[in-house]
This record gives structure tokens, C-alpha cells and sequence, in this order.
């Protein structure tokens, strides 16, 4: 298991890190979300040792992560930081190597990601002749060739298609159900809350929520209630102990507190609800509460930062 304890890191006025505190489980995804410069890249860099923190530890497995630890971890940079004028198959092998593969191993493992990730017919090709989008996918076949045990991506499904997003999300999943630890960084939501287990929610370099995201939406204040109808939901808008959240005319997105009876709120609707949905926050939800600072949770869940 992967752990920053307290971690602090300040660049002069600026406070990147602030006591940053979390966990990576080993077997399952987590994922880092917080808005831009909230201290995402900065967390990141402190795992691989490219930034030494003021105060705090970074542990693995119960102790301070060495040299040998780090070799056995996969890193995607945002930035890519692959050679463009390097054939891919070439480069891949010989960053194999550094991370202590032999050379026929380097070699047999690059073959087997390029043909996985859809590449195997770009082996030969330089870098720079390819896409965005395979160009990611290289930079995660770098990440990946020597079987790390701890897979750190920043921003892994930028620019990429909808096709490349689901095979992106399904090659995460498989990693992490392999057993390793799988951390990514990303400003899209939805996929987070589809890939998950774990979620952490950073904001000015403070964790403001983190853990388990089941229990860190079953356990929220707030439930939501989301009502269509066959004709205008005007009336749905003045509702006693509910706050508006969306509205487009037939569709009503109500926030209700969880001791209120959504039976007894709706008695008076009639009897035209096409559909009825009622549910724990979304994470763009949580998301938002927590990074304004909102009480999301009125019962104690293990795991979850208050």
C-alpha cells in the first residue's frame, strides 16, 4: 500500500501541499480529483521522488520508499516525456532495461503492451509520426512494460477519443484487479465515479475527502431526488425542505436531507412522474461540496476526511 502521511510542500508564498494524507490500496483504482492547481501533479511527483516534501513521508508497504521500491512503480507523466525522434518499440525496450528487465524481457514485454494497446504495427515508427492519441498509448506502454506494482497516471484520458477512453478504462481495470495499486489523476468526473473504489478530492494542497466511494456517498447528509413528469414541473420547484439543484423544464434535480421522506415530500405532486430517481450524491456532487467546504457527512465512516 501506497501512503502519504502529512505531506507539505510550500514554493515560496505558495503552499502546494498541506499536510497531505491518503492511501492507495493495493487491487483497486483510485481517483485524485481536485481543481487545477489544487496540488494533484505535485502529490504525484513526491511518490517518484522528483519532489522532496518540507515535511511528511511517503511510505510503501509500511516504510520509506527506496530506490529498488520506485523501480517496481509505473509513472505517466501529463507532460510526456518519451524521446519523439526514438522508434517506439526501441525506446520502450530500453526503458525496460531501466527498470531492470533484461534485454530479451524488455523486448518480450514491449511486443506484448504495443499489441495490446493496438500498436503493434507502429513498433518501427518514430514517436513523433504518431497521433495524440497513440502517442498516449506508448507513454502508458513505458509505464506499464516492466509489471510495476504501483501504476501513477496524471491525466491518462486527456485528448483521447471515445473509443480509446473505454479502451483506456478497461486496461486500468484489468491492472488493478492483477493486484497492483492504481492511482490517476483526472478532471473527468464521470469516469472516475465509473472506474473507482477509491476516491481522493484535493483542494489547495489539502485533502478534503477521501476513501472508499460507496461509503463516502452512502454516508453524505444529503440525497437527491431527480423527478420527470409529463407536463411542467413548476410546482416542483417550491418544495418544502428541498433545494433545487437542476431544471429544464419536465425534470426536477432536488436536494433533500436524508431524514426527510421523499413519500411524504412527494404527496402532493400528482400523478403525472414519468420517472423517479432517488439516490446518494453523485461524485461531481461531492466534488463540489467538498471543495467548497460543505459538511458532507453527519455520521462517522472509516476512511473518509472531514
Amino acid at each position: 500500500m501506497l501512503e502519504l502521511i502529512g505531506v507539505s510542500k510550500r514554493y515560496g508564498e505558495v503552499e502546494a501541499l498541506a499536510r497531505c494524507t491518503f492511501q492507495v490500496r493495493p487491487g483497486r483504482l483510485t481517483g485524485f480529483v481536485g481543481p487545477n492547481g489544487a496540488g494533484k501533479t505535485t502529490a504525484m511527483r513526491a511518490v517518484f521522488g522528483l519532489v522532496t516534501p518540507d515535511e511528511g513521508a511517503v511510505r510503501w508497504r509500511g516504510g520509506p520508499v527506496t530506490a529498488t521500491d520506485r523501480r517496481r512503480f509505473g509513472y505517466m507523466p501529463e507532460e510526456r516525456g518519451l524521446y519523439p525522434r526514438m522508434r517506439v518499440l526501441d525506446q520502450l525496450v530500453f526503458l525496460g532495461r531501466l527498470s531492470g528487465l533484461s534485454a530479451a524481457a524488455a523486448a518480450r514485454e514491449a511486443t506484448r503492451w504495443l499489441d495490446a494497446l493496438g500498436l503493434a504495427d507502429r513498433a518501427n515508427s518514430r514517436l513523433d509520426d504518431l497521433s495524440h492519441g497513440n502517442q498516449q498509448r506508448v507513454q502508458l506502454a513505458a509505464a506499464l512494460v516492466h509489471a510495476p506494482d504501483l501504476l501513477v497516471l496524471d491525466e491518462p484520458f486527456s485528448g483521447l477519443d471515445p473509443i480509446a477512453m473505454d479502451a483506456m478504462s478497461g486496461l486500468l481495470g484489468d491492472i488493478a484487479h492483477s493486484g497492483a495499486g492504481v492511482l490517476f489523476s483526472s478532471h473527468q468526473l464521470d469516469i472516475v465515479e465509473h472506474l473507482c473504489e477509491d476516491v481522493v478530492v484535493i483542494e489547495g494542497g489539502r485533502v478534503v475527502l477521501s476513501g472508499d466511494l460507496d461509503a463516502i456517498r452512502d454516508a453524505a447528509a444529503d440525497r437527491y431526488l431527480e423527478i420527470t413528469v409529463a407536463g411542467d414541473a413548476e410546482r416542483l420547484l417550491h418544495l418544502t425542505d428541498a433545494a433545487v439543484v437542476a431544471h429544464d423544464g419536465k425534470r426536477v434535480r432536488l436536494r433533500i436531507p436524508r431524514a426527510v421522506d421523499p413519500v411524504t415530500l412527494l404527496a402532493g405532486v400528482g400523478g403525472d412522474v414519468v420517472r423517479l430517481a432517488y439516490e446518494p450524491p453523485t461524485l461531481s456532487e461531492l466534488f463540489r461540496a467538498a471543495v467548497a467546504g460543505s459538511a458532507l457527512t453527519t455520521r462517522e465512516v472509516s476512511g473518509v476526511a472531514r
